[in-house]
């Protein structure tokens, strides 16, 4: 299975940006997305920014993955 996740853009350097996902820092390539500006939300996919998506629409994909982690957490408690 492919998981993209929305990440915020903190900073850009050319064809490169920092996202911050869930407060790790990575540098991704943006040339798929060279529109991408500080604080927009990109979808990340192994190492590349994919698309744009709106802040609102982040948040909620976010709080679904912070959902699920907390659901199988509570599985996997003995």
């Amino acid at each position: 299975m492919c998981l993209a996740i929305p990440a915020r853009v903190v900073a850009l350097n050319g064809l490169e940006a920092s996202v911050d996902l869930g407060g790790v820092r990575k540098t991704i390539s943006i040339a798929l997305v060279p529109e991408a500006q500080l604080e927009d939300y990109v979808i990340v996919h192994v190492g590349h920014a994919i698309g744009l998506v709106d802040a609102e629409e982040a948040r909620l994909t976010l709080a679904l993955f912070a959902e699920l982690d907390a659901h199988s957490a509570a599985e996997n408690r003995p």
